[in-house]
């Protein structure tokens, strides 16, 4: 029996010094558990690693790789090996893709600042790579589609290593200073929020109050260390590695490669400190939004919110309607779903624990509700989101 035919050796050239690359590898690994066994070579890598000084002479089956320069994307192919490509590039290649859905990214942050009140806007991103592209075009088209228009923020040759950081921070001051407030900014990585909230701090900005920033791959290290804990979108890592190596697995066996890119959409904004704001200038508006926000898990309706607030229901009717373009009914009911669609994601509660954590009164009602809104039961929902 050949080797091919009872265990494929297969080189993972993913980075592992971010969060991202980890869970690309952890989402391998599940499909391996699930599929394999696998033989895996896995080194510890960056994303601007050179090509490994063994690959040249290397006998295996298949590669996965994000390749970080055209240097990397040559070696690669020169292995002649069934390869599927995780890191959108402009490099030249002919490897199949599997990563996120940019698209849905850009909207996504738009939707988060949307929410919650915000009418200026604004967007950072360095290079000129495809995904930074897609990125800030579906924000600033989605913020255009609600009337508004996004600034941005795109100094030229500059990368995410800069040679004069102080000249570069001094720059995104002076542009963050000059913003209309309060303003939502995406920084389209971790990184350049980061560097976004330092600006901040240089300028004076207060953070979220004046100006929210949302970051994207939610990197933990970043996010957590930053001067103010950095909001970001969480890809979907696991499962953008689980359908790599799927994907894999079928050239390995013979078969064609996809026509089109294999797109996955982000998990959704995880809400630290740096957006967790909202942007209302009706003081009583503002309040009954907050209250609607800490308590609509908890069952609250709208008697409670005029209860709890100084506001009367036809204030509050008017202004979540042009506001939000919804009825406080339907805030209430989509921050409930907001959080069932979370725990459904992350973590492995009965639909019945999701319920009552959510507020609703019947599990069946929870179920019929979220298929009205996602079109797919919940337990669907929670499957696809894991693995495809």
């Amino acid at each position: 029996m050949s080797r091919r035919a009872s265990t494929p050796h297969v080189a993972l050239l993913i980075e592992t010094s971010r969060t991202y690359g980890r869970e690309l590898l952890h989402g391998v690994r599940q499909y391996v558990a699930e599929h394999g066994p696998w033989s895996l070579l896995v080194e510890s890598r960056s994303l601007e690693s050179p090509p490994p000084p063994w690959l040249p002479a290397w006998r295996g089956d298949g590669i996965l790789t994000r390749s970080g320069s055209q240097t990397m994307a040559d070696a690669v192919g020169r292995a002649r090996l069934p390869t599927v490509e995780l890191r959108s590039t402009r490099l030249e290649h002919s490897f199949p893709f599997v990563g996120v859905d940019n698209r849905s990214l850009g909207k996504l942050v738009a939707e988060h600042f949307l929410n919650r009140g915000y009418r200026h806007f604004a967007v950072y991103q360095l290079g000129a790579e495809e995904y930074f592209q897609q990125r800030c075009e579906n924000f600033v088209q989605t913020v255009a589609d609600n009337g508004y228009q996004a600034q941005r923020y795109h100094p030229r040759n500059r990368r995410e290593q800069p040679t004069q950081w102080e000249q570069a921070q001094q720059e995104l001051a002076d542009w963050v200073d000059n913003l209309p407030k309060p303003v939502g900014v995406m920084a389209c990585t971790d990184q350049l929020g980061f560097w976004l909230l330092d600006a901040c701090r240089r300028c004076g900005a207060t953070v979220p109050e004046e100006v929210a920033v949302v970051g994207v791959e939610n990197d933990a290290s970043l996010c957590s260390m930053a001067s103010t804990p950095l909001s970001s979108v969480e890809l979907n890592g696991v499962a953008i590695g689980y359908r790599a190596a799927e994907l894999l697995e079928h050239l390995m066996r013979g078969g064609k490669p996809p026509k089109q890119p294999i797109l996955v959409d982000p998990l959704g904004v995880v809400t630290r400190q740096s957006s967790d704001v909202v942007a209302v200038d009706d003081p009583e508006l503002a309040a009954a939004l907050l209250f609607m926000r800490e308590n609509a898990c908890k069952g609250a309706s709208v008697a409670d919110v005029l209860r709890a607030v100084a506001i009367s229901r036809s204030s509050l009717e008017r202004g979540l309607r042009k506001l939000l373009g919804r009825s406080p009914n339907q805030e209430l009911l989509r921050l409930k779903l907001n959080r069932a669609e979370e725990l459904l994601t992350h973590t492995d509660l009965t639909l019945a624990a999701i319920g009552e954590r959510c507020g609703f009164r019947r599990t069946q009602h929870l179920a019929e509700t979220f298929r009205t809104f996602y079109g797919v039961p919940p337990g669907q929902y929670r499957r696809e989101r894991r693995k495809t």
